[in-house]
């Protein structure tokens, strides 16, 4: 069945409205995009449409047999079969098998007398042959959880798929996989996401700005090609506008010159005499009564233009640009900053995680690219260079150089801290008040923002203002370490964070499955850690 929003409306906790009267219908079958600006709203109507949240106002119309996979899958207390939605199946099947005949056992099971096999066979699929339903996922990375809740989509068969960002964290393979789901299934599809590749494939984009919801009848190039159009004529009615009130402007200044000069020459045929006093004043008072006539006329003629053009306006939509400001590295470009000889890690278990050691050499002016499928290790190689962590074979030598780091979870902003609280705690520097705020603000953190506690922002919110508190603790670091830096970014900030990357003068060390993102920012050095997966 569709999914039909009626006026839907939410606000935060002491909070200004986050959207207002949202209405929408999607058809059975449909594959739409809803896309926006960071902040605006996408992953909490998402949650609105699942379930997982009560709007102000409003009602939603939706399939009970529905998905919906959240675009935060941080680790927490369940096991694999509880995020697969299964764990009471399974319990009660091994119930069953160890003697139990507790009818509801029966009834809670019913057929699925396969489901540990059909877990199993559901997680191969998505590249997770190595875990199983009582896998803690605590102990899985952030796209190994992402390709869990997305192995739920083969157990559970849904009619209807909410998708949140689903490409985070996700390595090559993982993507193409999800690219040939979305292609061949027949349930209605939603989604949330920044990846162009996916955006194309879904037949009708929604966009979601504080005005509401519009509707595009194509996929995201279309849309693009509709956006553009649209801004164009937008701002060819604007510079009419403009045009038409200087017109305005100047034809009430030429009419009062005029009635100024003929105002002038009655009083000097007044002045001369020939014409008696009475039929003058008669005269003057007419041409004074038709002077302000005349500026009223004029007055309303400019007021109504420009009213016109204000409204113009208000449907412009202003680009808002990041501006994160990191200034070129003060070490000479070819110093070695850390050599690995011999390098691997065991886990606990005593299993390596890698096949074989590693010896790498990183020397500062490089951009050197982490690579690798989900669990090969990418974050665990960059705590071991940076000694983070002790290998348990070779050795790291590093030298004396600043580090500057972006976790892909952004714990630091779980806190009911607010923006501008958060902003100081990283001013180690002293920095002026003003400073920081102009900081806030080329981070798109305007003044009405900074009250907002960080654990409310969205996920591209949460990246901006990492970057902002980085750029104001440091702001030039030797090494700057970004791990899955566009995960989380709508599409306009995406194209920002790409140049400010790609200017910046100083040593990067970078993991991401973004090839797009990966080709712009002139990688000299790759790391590619999936042959060596043991």
């Amino acid at each position: 069945m569709s999914i039909i929003l009626r006026g839907i409306s939410y606000r935060h906790t002491n909070q200004q409205p986050l959207f207002s009267n949202i209405s929408l219908s999607v058809p059975e079958g449909a594959k739409v995009s809803l896309i926006g600006a960071n902040g605006v709203g996408k992953s909490t109507l998402m949650q609105i449409m699942a379930g997982r949240l009560t709007p102000a106002t409003g009602s939603v119309t939706a399939s009970s047999h529905l998905c919906y996979i959240p675009q935060n899958t941080a680790p927490d207390s369940r096991n694999v079969a509880e995020m697969l939605g299964v764990a009471g199946k399974i319990e009660a099947l091994r119930a069953i098998c160890a003697g139990s005949v507790d009818p509801i056992l029966f009834d809670t099971l019913s057929d699925d007398w396969d489901i540990e096999d059909r877990c199993h066979t559901a997680l191969a699929q998505w590249g997770l042959s190595h875990i199983g339903p009582d896998t803690p996922a605590s102990e899985l990375s952030g796209g190994e959880r992402t390709k869990a809740m997305l192995a739920a989509l083969a157990l559970h068969s849904p009619d209807t798929v909410l998708l949140d960002e689903p490409t985070n964290h996700l390595d090559r393979t993982a993507r193409a996989r999800l690219y040939r789901y979305i292609e061949q299934t027949s349930a209605t599809l939603i989604v949330v996401s920044h990846d162009i590749t996916l955006l194309n494939l879904l037949n009708t984009t929604y966009e979601l700005t504080s005005e509401g919801v519009k509707s595009y009848g194509g996929n995201y190039d279309f849309y693009r090609k509709q956006r553009d159009a649209e801004e164009q004529s937008l701002t060819e009615q604007i510079e009419a506008g403009h045009n038409a009130l200087r017109t305005a402007r100047k034809r009430a200044q030429e009419a009062q010159q005029r009635q100024e000069r003929r105002t002038a020459q009655g009083e000097r045929n007044k002045s001369k005499g020939g014409t008696a006093r009475i039929i003058m004043n008669a005269r003057g008072a007419q041409a004074e009564n038709s002077t302000s006539q005349l500026r009223l006329r004029h007055t309303a003629i400019i007021e109504q233009t420009q009213q016109k053009l204000n409204l113009l306006r208000q449907r412009q939509t202003h680009r808002a640009e990041l501006k994160i400001d990191f200034n070129n590295a003060v070490i000479h470009t070819g110093k070695r900053l850390v050599r690995a000889s011999g390098l691997c890690f065991a886990y606990n278990d005593g299993a390596t995680l890698w096949s074989h050691p590693l010896d790498i050499e990183i020397c500062s002016g490089g951009r050197v690219h982490i690579a690798g499928d989900n669990g090969s290790g990418k974050t665990t190689l960059v705590r071991l260079l940076l000694g983070h962590l002790t290998p348990t074979h070779g050795r790291v030598e590093r030298a004396d150089f600043s580090t500057a780091c972006l976790d892909q979870e952004y714990k630091a902003l779980d806190t009911p801290l607010t923006v501008l609280q958060m902003a100081e705690r990283h001013n180690v520097r002293h920095l002026a008040d003003h400073d920081i705020k102009m900081r806030l603000d080329r981070a798109l953190f305007p003044a009405s923002s900074w009250d907002k506690p960080c654990h409310t922002l969205s996920g591209g919110e949460r990246m901006r203002l990492m970057l902002c508190c980085m750029m104001i603790s440091d702001h030039s670091p030797d090494l700057f370490v970004l791990d899955e830096p566009t995960n989380n970014l709508d599409i306009e900030s995406l194209a920002i964070l790409t140049d400010t990357i790609r200017e910046y003068r100083g040593t990067l060390m970078v993991i991401s499955h973004d090839d797009r993102f990966i080709d712009q920012i002139g990688i000299t050095q790759t790391i590619d850690l999936t042959p060596l997966r043991p």
